[in-house]
């Protein structure tokens, strides 16, 4: 006998309902014409249901993933909480949340538009790796089918919840009425800027869509009338502003009939994939909770930086919402080159840093576009390999060495107020050339004092 998928949707949650977003050619897309059997939570009760598309009645309950790819694919904005029934702070926010869904439910009663979903991470423990939950109880949104970097990580309780909610479906399209106002907006954002004949038309509702997706890393704008019509000749346009600049506006040009491709051209202006760590923005990059993949270089060294971007760009993109890939100038952050053993001198240096360790990437830094050394490298890191090489030696297959393990210690993780005294330092005095510490343990992470409070989360693994 099948084991029921243990996906509860809150929600009377119908993909084939006329009034829903996501009817049958999402289903006969996703499934491919098959049926599925799974689990709602509808009206508070589970039920068993099948969908039939076509004659074959196939069940493809055992391919979680396909529904997973089905719910948030589903509504505009998904949020799930992954828990686990016996964690403690679980059990706290389970009523919680149930009683914010249906505050929420009661102010959007379209699930086209949000939905709010748990997923039981010991009977899913494929979709909790999947999404690379490493502590419960973890608030995550998706967006359009995109998952966000940024988890929710604000106060547990109804109201919060809920307002966190109606923020995030609140538009973020600035209205102007006039070409001049484009102006004066803040120099030092990047931008979107949509020319419209009106709101009423297929191209104004995917510029609405894309401006939800990527809210929180591009200033969306729309000129909507008569008045936008010079910046349209050829009709709607879309346009994306650099920082720093004012109608130097790169334009979109590949039309509006392929959503995806206006994604990735906005993505690729909005979201830089490889960002600079700075001591101001460490603390903000840190609360994203993803690990760090971070190439310290000298700050001269343009050409190592592009290789580095290069190479995330060719072989990472998959991995971008799993980790975060950053350049460091290692002048600046002497400090994590201490603790790796190294010292400027050694410089470009790659490592990843999981907010509990830090390792150092095997080969040299030079080879990292050697296709597939990138990619192992944090692929490692997901399935556990590089922190369990650290306590218990390298597996059979492993070529390069490691560290021996470390002494048995104590948890070490501080409360809020402990980690809030223990940043980065900035004043680190450079150490004498070749005078480097070796690490004889796993180097810890510079980090980790910024990471989740245990004192909020049950923690599975050192790793995020």
């Amino acid at each position: 006998m099948m084991r029921e998928l243990r996906i509860h949707i809150s929600s009377a949650f119908d993909p084939l309902s006329s009034a829903h977003k996501a009817p049958r050619c999402i289903l006969e897309e996703i499934l491919g014409g098959h049926g599925v059997f799974y689990g709602v939570n509808k009206g508070g009760k589970e039920e068993e249901r099948e969908i039939t598309l076509g004659n074959c009645g196939v069940s493809l309950l055992h391919q979680r993933d396909l529904v997973v790819n089905l719910l948030v694919r589903s509504s505009e904005i998904v949020f799930i909480n992954f828990y686990a029934d016996w964690c403690r702070f679980s059990q706290i926010l389970a009523p919680v949340f149930e009683e914010a869904e249906k505050k929420i439910r009661e102010e959007f009663p379209d699930t086209s538009r949000v939905t709010l979903a748990k997923v039981d991470c010991d009977a899913e423990s494929g979709i909790a790796q999947q999404y690379h939950i490493s502590k419960y109880p973890t608030l995550k949104l998706v967006r359009n089918g995109q998952l966000l970097k940024k988890e929710y990580r604000g106060q547990r309780s109804v109201d919060a919840l809920a307002q966190y909610i109606r923020d995030q479906l609140r538009s973020s399209i600035q209205e102007h009425t006039t070409l001049e106002s484009l102006d004066e907006v803040d120099e030092k954002k990047r931008h979107i800027i949509g020319y419209f004949a009106d709101k009423s038309s297929e191209n104004y509702r995917l510029f609405t869509k894309l401006a939800s997706s990527l809210r929180d890393d591009c200033q969306f704008h729309e000129a909507v009338g008569a008045f936008s019509e010079p910046e349209r000749s050829a009709g709607d346009s879309i346009v994306y502003r650099a920082p720093n600049t004012k109608r130097q506006d790169i334009p979109y040009q590949e039309g509006f009939q392929n959503y995806e491709a206006l994604l990735n051209w906005a993505t690729s202006n909005c979201v830089p994939i490889v960002r600079e760590i700075t001591f101001e923005n460490a603390e903000e990059l840190t609360e994203e909770g993803l690990p760090f993949l971070i190439l310290f270089h000298k700050a001269d060294d343009s050409a190592i930086v592009e290789k580095f971007t290069q190479t995330v760009q060719r072989e990472l993109l998959s991995e971008k919402s799993g980790i975060n890939f950053l350049t460091a100038d290692g002048a600046k952050f002497r400090h994590p080159l201490h603790h790796l053993g190294k010292s400027e001198k050694d410089l470009p240096i790659l490592a990843i840093d999981s907010f509990r360790h830090m390792y150092l990437f095997p080969n040299n830094a030079q080879d990292m576009d050697k296709p597939g050394l990138l990619k192992q490298f944090v692929a490692d890191l997901h399935s556990g390999k590089l922190h369990r090489e650290f306590h218990h030696g390298p597996d059979p297959t492993t070529a390069y060495p490691t560290p021996p393990p470390p002494p048995e210690s104590q948890d070490t993780a501080g409360t809020p107020d402990e980690a809030a005294s223990q940043h980065i330092p900035h004043d680190q005095k450079p150490q004498e050339e070749g005078s480097a510490k070796q690490p004889t343990s796993p180097p810890e992470s510079v980090f980790k004092n910024l990471a989740p409070s245990r004192n909020r989360y049950t923690v599975l693994r050192d790793e995020l």
